[in-house]
């Protein structure tokens, strides 16, 4: 299987080089990441970790950079000595990455998953234990660390339906890719039952919990919030109503529903933060065909004027601090099918949380906080108005909704810990002295 893996990766790659051209030609920072994919490793970095025991993270993009902060703070604490290198695949990773996990030796691209691109960057890095976050399978890579004898392990495991359906297209070798993986340690039952289909070893397998849950790279003090407020503009205002992660198919509903918000609450503000950053301008300019003025957060040069009612959100790293800000939270990819974003940030803060009817993808989080009454779920626009607006006028239930939130966060942490102390036994496992 693996060869059939290769000859198409190969095709694949080659019938990406106009793009690859056009990229390199025009994109800030592109050369740079094929340099690294390449395994051309920054200086910074070879001197970091010359002569050191190496932990390699990889974590694809800003979901997983988000459940992998607290981690590296965790293995940084209980392994000192140790380096650890954190791999993304996206830019966008990579940028959130440099923000949050500043603990971190380094930060890299993933290599290419070529055999010898792949050997190459191992042999470079030397980890002494390579730690996937959530899903990341890559059948070279994991192929060549077990013939390193680098022990590979699963932290923060989630498998959805719609991942699910596509490795069973491909069962044979993704059973034989999990043999490459000692240990799973999985964010629920759900996730744990799902790797053992797909062929993980049942002795393996193991639950932890959602790491998200011990993120606290986006905790705000008191005098931070205050200066956001004054920065955005939202100082006096109320009802602030911030929508996150948000696709296309769904803005015209948000600014739909805060149009009706305005004419109750004349000085509501909205930050709407599109997942897609690129789209910021696009974004901006729908609200403004709703008579709506808006700025984009790129182009703030001082405080937003009491004129504008809606931020664009069109930076990394900012949403999961500005959610603090927030008086009623709306979660985007959840109007449309891509099946939600990530709740658990906004629940940090104990703020209300809306989702529309896809949240597919965080069926057990969802399910844990709609059981509790600290999200509720919408079915359209109508809906989305009339709950937004009860939340305005009821406050105890506001309130109620936010404590709620808390409550749940307290109870479901220690995730990060667990994994760490799994990361320890694995070592004891290979005798290896981090």
């Amino acid at each position: 299987m693996y060869w059939i893996y290769n000859v198409l990766l190969i095709f694949y790659w080659i019938g990406l080089i106009p793009v690859i051209l056009y990229r390199l030609a025009f994109e800030d920072g592109f050369y740079e990441r094929i340099k690294q994919s390449a395994g051309y490793m920054p200086a910074s970095l070879l001197k970091k970790i010359e002569g050191r025991r190496a932990i390699w993270i990889h974590a694809a993009s800003v979901g997983e950079i988000v459940a992998t902060s607290p981690l590296v703070k965790e293995v940084k604490k209980e392994f000192p000595e140790a380096v650890v290198v954190v791999s993304v695949v996206t830019a966008t990773g990579h940028a959130m990455a440099h923000r949050i996990i500043p603990e971190a030796e380094g930060i890299i691209f993933f290599p290419l998953d070529l055999p010898y691109l792949t050997r190459k960057i191992l042999h470079i890095i030397k980890p002494i234990a390579i730690l996937l976050v959530e899903t990341e399978i890559w059948p070279n890579f994991l192929r060549i660390a077990q013939s390193e004898d680098i022990p590979v392990m699963m932290v923060n495991g989630r498998i959805s339906d719609r991942s699910m359906k596509r490795y069973k297209y491909i069962s044979a070798f993704t059973k034989e890719m999990l043999r490459s993986i000692e240990r799973f340690c999985m964010q629920s039952k759900f996730d744990a039952a799902h790797i053992e289909v797909l062929g993980a070893h049942t002795p393996d397998i193991t639950v932890t919990g959602n790491m998200k849950y011990d993120q606290t790279y986006a905790t705000v003090s008191d005098e931070e919030k205050q200066s956001l407020l004054e920065e955005f503009g939202f100082g006096n205002n109320h009802p602030i109503i911030i929508a996150g992660s948000t696709h296309k198919g769904e803005e015209e509903t948000i600014f739909e529903t805060f149009k009706q918000v305005l004419q109750e609450y004349p000085q509501a503000r909205l930050l709407i933060a599109p997942r897609e950053i690129y789209r910021g301008h696009d974004v901006q300019n729908l609200a403004n065909r709703y008579e709506l003025n808006a700025i984009c957060r790129s182009d703030m040069t001082e405080p937003v004027h009491e004129g504008i009612p809606v931020v664009v959100l069109d930076t990394i790293g900012e949403l999961g601090r500005l959610y603090s800000l927030g008086d009623i939270i709306f979660v985007g990819g959840s109007l449309v099918k891509t099946g939600g974003h990530n709740i658990l940030e906004p629940a940090a803060h104990g703020k209300p949380i809306l989702v529309g009817p896809y949240m597919f993808n965080f069926k057990e989080i969802f399910a844990l906080l709609h059981s509790r009454h600290a999200c509720e779920q919408v079915k359209n626009g109508k809906e989305l108005t009339d709950m937004v607006l009860q939340l305005c006028k009821d406050k105890d239930l506001s309130t109620k909704m936010g404590q709620n939130c808390l409550d749940i966060i307290r109870e479901n942490r220690g995730a990060t810990q667990r994994n760490t102390q799994e990361l320890r036994q694995l070592f004891e496992k290979h005798h290896i002295i981090p």
